[in-house]
């Protein structure tokens, strides 16, 4: 089994249904251990959209890092995410910010995610569901929040995820 943190984010149509779906989807291609609290966040880079809600969460699996991913594009496909403009609006973006402790660079996924240190939407839910996480090298994901501190982030009052992800 690997654990891997998931980053959830939407900022069309009804953000909590696309999140809680991906939470759904999540909990049959693994176990949904920890879902994070929703944050809402302004986008970043892209054109002119709406606020993202976002959330983290942490999922073991006995996938591939390539078989897991091709499952998040399909549970992407299925809320009708639609890949026209780099960072422009979506129903709902999955992306895996971790896998165990590993360093994966295919030409479809980088592991860690390449910005994750650089966001604040990314590393306080992910504390917040995996609070030891570590990047491959050893160091604590906590060294990197201190640079993003300043980036605004709301913490919402909304659980994601139905109450029945974690028993499956």
């Amino acid at each position: 089994m690997s654990r891997c943190a998931v980053g959830l984010g939407s900022n069309l149509g009804d953000r909590r249904a696309h999140l809680n779906a991906a939470v759904r989807g999540l909990s049959a291609v693994g176990r949904v251990r920890a879902v994070s609290s929703a944050y809402e966040t302004a986008p970043v880079g892209g054109p002119d959209q709406g606020a993202f809600l976002n959330a983290v969460a942490l999922v073991d699996t006995a996938h591939t890092p390539g078989g897991f991913l091709r499952e998040l594009l399909a549970i992407e496909r299925a809320r009708g995410r639609v890949r026209e403009t780099r960072w422009g609006p979506r129903t709902l973006d999955l992306d895996v910010i971790l896998w165990n402790r590993q360093r994966i660079a295919t030409s479809g996924l980088t592991v860690p995610h390449p910005r994750m240190t650089e966001r604040r939407f990314v590393l306080e839910p992910l504390l917040e569901v995996w609070p030891d996480a570590r990047m491959p090298d050893g160091s604590p994901i906590t060294a990197a929040t201190g640079a993003v501190a300043a980036q605004g982030l709301e913490r919402l009052e909304m659980a994601i995820g139905d109450a029945d992800w974690s028993t499956t």
